[in-house]
């Protein structure tokens, strides 16, 4: 598929607002970088041979999403049924939703969508795993099911390889859904540990007859880094399609790289040390990451905004 220029995949008003013009505070995406971070991430997984599958919850947007599917992606990462359905009335068939489905009303919906698409889910219990059955059972197709692994970020899913190989027999036995491999979100810096965790879990559920055919890792923090990669089939990232500050400072990108600035208008100015502007948590930030501040002031004099 040709990904021809990314401005193609927009529509622009016929008369396009300067920038001076716009109401502040307001939310500015500089395209070019955006393309450009989308580039740089498919090359790389191109180099690795690694199947890229971009989380669209950080830009939610259609046009964005079929830009990166053009550039290469195998498919999509949706976090909620709501973003699967807006993506599928787009066009899109390949996506992966990564949280448990739960409840009548959202596995019909879920049953939906899987008549129209090829969506593959994830569950971490036998719960989980009873309901996605419904509903394939539901949308006449087995669902694809991949297990969801905790390897070390103390949130949900299964907590050990057996327990992950185990619930890899259960979803085989299970009418309506099919066992299609592996999940995780490692935390930052233990995709080696994560590495271990799926071979394991792989290794158990082989002696059961079971092919982990997709291990899917992910997580834009520790995306340049090749630790952990080896096991991997695809690889789910999201933030990098615009980054923030937090990554920046880190050293993951440069500010160069951050594509999403909020600009605002400086309302009063009772110092000459402090000013005033029009954007404050909603427009900005509370999760300030152990950062300082809530935002860089991007001028040439450039400041810091140190309380909202």
């Amino acid at each position: 598929m040709s990904s021809k220029d990314i401005t193609s995949y927009f529509r622009f008003e016929p008369e396009a607002k300067r920038i001076e013009d716009l109401e502040t505070p307001v939310p500015v995406i500089d395209i070019g970088v955006v393309e450009r971070n989308l580039k740089r991430w498919q090359e790389r997984c191109d180099k690795l041979r690694l199947g890229n599958r971009p989380h669209i919850k950080t830009h939610k947007l259609v046009a964005l999403a079929k830009y990166q599917m053009a550039l290469g992606a195998k498919g999509l990462t949706v976090q909620k049924l709501g973003e699967a359905e807006v993506m599928a009335d787009a066009g899109i068939r390949d996506m992966l939703l990564t949280f448990n489905v739960v409840g009548d009303r959202k596995l019909g919906r879920l049953a939906d969508l899987a008549k129209r698409t090829d969506i593959s889910v994830v569950a971490d219990n036998e719960v989980v795993v009873e309901g996605l059955g419904r509903a394939g059972v539901a949308a006449g197709r087995d669902l694809s099911v991949l297990v969801e692994c905790d390897t070390g970020s103390k949130r949900n899913r299964v907590q050990s390889p057996a327990a992950a190989a185990r619930l890899a027999k259960v979803i085989d036995q299970t009418r309506g859904v099919t066992y299609g491999g592996l999940m995780t979100y490692p935390a930052a810096g233990t995709r080696k540990e994560a590495e271990a965790f799926l071979a394991e879990a792989r290794e158990l559920a082989g002696k059961s007859g079971l092919a982990s055919q997709t291990i899917s890792t992910g997580g834009s923090p520790d995306m340049w880094s090749d630790e952990g990669l080896a096991i991997a089939s695809e690889y789910r990232a999201g933030t990098y399609v615009y980054f923030d500050r937090s990554f920046a400072e880190r050293g993951i990108c440069s500010y160069d790289d951050c594509a999403l600035s909020v600009l605002a208008t400086v309302v009063s100015r009772p110092t000459n040390e402090r000013a005033l502007i029009d954007a404050g948590s909603k427009a900005l930030t509370t999760d300030l990451r152990s950062l300082k501040g809530y935002g860089v002031v991007w001028s040439k004099n450039k400041g810091g905004i140190y309380n909202v």
